[in-house]
């Protein structure tokens, strides 16, 4: 009868093994003997190995580990390989403090013990043989990939306590070893994860590990267009509708909750899209760390909030901002304003700075006020008072930029000269089209005033022209809710624009000119509507959907409006439209910044945005 060994507390029996100790086999080597140093690698690679012969091993090392300098590396890395994840408690254990006494001796290993951890935050590959073809792929179905997961953290936590330069090194290495966008959801999802989880008992890494992660999103997501994702999950559905009636026509003599059951597999979880279900799972692990970072026992801790909050938005502005036209990864932004109206505001403010920094690139400047206008917009836990304190701002901002253009030589339509401008206008055009309902409740008189003294129709009415520049569909859709309201007759100014030559691009070296597309502005809006599945439920509470006007029809796949009728427009203009060619600037570059500075003419107060958590 065999007896169980408690191998936390007996020493290992003996196993068989060749050649002497470690300590005499490296005497030997210094001699130039190197017979039992490599018969110590050949046992050491045994696929077959032993527990009892592992822990034998890590114990001889253990004892003559300040003898094992730069010329023992094969032997480190054979070591560093040696199978012991997933194994007992005691090798478990064992190999944990040799890799503790290894990097505290001999800093040279420290690289190779972090590659060697790093390297288990995925699953293992294995290989499936279809035919007589062998295919790789990734052991998802493991069940000991947390407790694996759980000793490789124990191994980092512990590197990270006694070498001090461990974050240092170990940034490059996770970044190494991200692995390809185009792998499994479950390889990406369990990386991820384990970079998240580091940042918890190493904060240093926090904002790096994020710009990280975001930058690989990033990449999944702008290669998986918002139309093209629509498209394939339309299609999906509609393949599984047609199969669903045929499967029901077919079993009309079978049980009816069989057929209820056939029809509901059409509610699946999963996106059909390959990016995007492999982007819904990361966002998924990211807006669950987010949470996570936030709350103690369901309770938000506001400086815990406030430190991730600077982390991510320090990753927001180099990495999110300037990328052009992300659907989803941004929303990681809109999750963590949504907990606290300090968070929001903070955001706001922090937006707004750069709209009206001359110091920032236009097309920057011009993100910003994009982002500005759509977090307004869908924001659903913004109070009406923060929605009408920032329009308060952008709308004297354009008044007082106004006062400086609209009267100079530059007093025309032009992109490359007034794109912030335009972004702005946009951007106040596009909350109201969302908000103005929110501002007329209550009180429609009071609604009224505030609307009216926001002085819409001399920004409409500008020689800058910003309805020609700004979306169709955002002007055609604000100018059918001002009519409405008498605020600001539109249509004139649209039908004129729409009767001209422009838009056109003239080229400066001569030529022909050529026809625009019909925004100018290169303009999206980062917070439409979010498209993954899983991860999107997060937001079911916290967005602002379209509500559609009863006499305004927006197509949502177009963007385009079937305008009201037009009777009783206002037929006449302040301020004098240029006619024929006018140069449209193809890229929002070139700007006089003295000109298009705000801080020239001043900045409208923020004190609504001086408030802090």
């Amino acid at each position: 009868m065999e007896v169980e060994r408690d191998f936390m507390n007996s020493p290992p029996v003996k196993t068989v093994r060749f050649g002497g100790s470690v300590v005499n086999t490296l005497a030997k080597l210094k001699q130039g003997d190197t017979s039992d140093y490599e018969m110590i690698k050949t046992q050491l690679s045994d696929p077959d190995i032993k527990d009892a012969q592992i822990i034998n091993w890590l114990q001889e090392f253990r004892s003559c580990v300040t003898q094992l300098g730069k010329d023992h590396e094969h032997l480190i890395h054979v070591v560093l390989r040696l199978p012991w994840l997933g194994r007992s408690p005691a090798v478990v254990d064992e190999y944990l403090a040799f890799l503790n006494n290894l990097v505290s001796a001999q800093t040279v290993y420290l690289r190779p013990c972090l590659k060697m951890v790093v390297s288990n935050f995925t699953p293992k590959r294995i290989k499936i043989q279809e035919g007589n073809v062998d295919i790789s792929d990734s052991d998802d179905d493991d069940e000991n990939l947390p407790r694996i997961f759980e000793h490789c953290h124990q191994a980092l936590q512990m590197i990270a306590k006694y070498v001090p330069s461990t974050s240092r090194f170990l940034m490059p290495i996770l970044t190494e070893n991200f692995p390809f966008v185009q792998k499994s959801s479950r390889m990406l999802e369990c990386y991820v994860h384990n970079l998240l989880r580091i940042t918890v008992y190493v904060p240093a890494l926090r904002k790096d590990v994020l710009e990280l992660i975001i930058n690989k999103m990033l990449a999944l997501d702008v290669t998986a267009p918002r139309s093209e994702i629509e498209e394939v999950e339309a299609s999906a559905q509609q393949d599984k509708g047609e199969k669903a009636r045929d499967d029901f026509l077919f079993d009309m003599d079978e049980d009816e909750d069989l057929a209820m059951n056939s029809s509901a597999g059409m509610d699946s979880s999963l996106m059909v899209h390959p990016v995007a279900e492999r982007l819904d799972t990361l966002m998924g692990v990211l807006l669950a760390f987010i949470k996570d970072m936030c709350h103690v026992n369901g309770s938000l801790e506001v400086e815990r909030a406030k430190t991730l909050y600077r982390d991510l938005v320090g990753v927001f502005d180099r990495l999110v901002l300037p990328t052009h036209a992300s659907c989803h990864v941004q929303f990681c932004v809109f999750y963590l304003c949504s907990f606290r109206l300090g968070l929001a505001e903070a955001f706001l403010d922090h937006l707004w700075k750069i709209l009206q920094s001359p110091s920032q690139p236009a097309v920057i400047r011009q993100a910003s006020a994009g982002y500005m206008g759509s977090f307004l917009a869908r924001a659903k836990f913004l109070p009406i008072a923060t929605v009408k304190a920032c329009l308060d701002l952008l709308v004297s901002w354009l008044h007082l930029y106004i006062d400086t253009q609209d009267s100079g030589s530059k007093a025309f339509c032009d992109v490359s000269l007034h794109g912030p401008f335009y972004a702005a206008c946009q951007a106040v055009f596009y909350t109201l089209i969302f908000r103005h309902k929110l501002i007329l409740e209550g009180s429609m008189r009071k609604g009224l005033d505030y609307l009216q003294k926001l002085n819409l129709e001399r920004i409409v009415m500008s020689r800058l022209n910003p309805l020609k520049v700004c979306l169709p569909a955002v002007t055609n859709m604000f100018a059918a809710i001002t009519r409405k309201y008498q605020l600001v007759f539109c249509y004139t100014i649209i039908e004129r624009n729409n009767r001209s030559i422009l838009p056109v691009i003239r080229s400066s070296m001569g030529g022909d000119s050529l026809t625009t597309n019909t925004n100018p502005l290169d303009t999206f809006f980062p917070f439409d509507p979010y498209l993954l599945k899983r991860s999107g439920k997060l937001f079911e509470s916290i967005y602002q959907v379209w509500e559609e006007p009863s006499d305004c029809v927006l197509d949502v796949q177009t963007r385009d409006v079937r305008k009201a009728p037009a009777e009783d427009e206002d037929d006449f203009l302040h301020g004098q439209t240029p006619q024929g060619d006018v140069m449209m600037g193809g890229t929002p570059g070139s700007y006089d910044a003295a000109l298009t500075s705000p801080s020239s003419v001043g900045s409208p107060p923020i004190a609504f945005l001086q408030r802090r958590f």
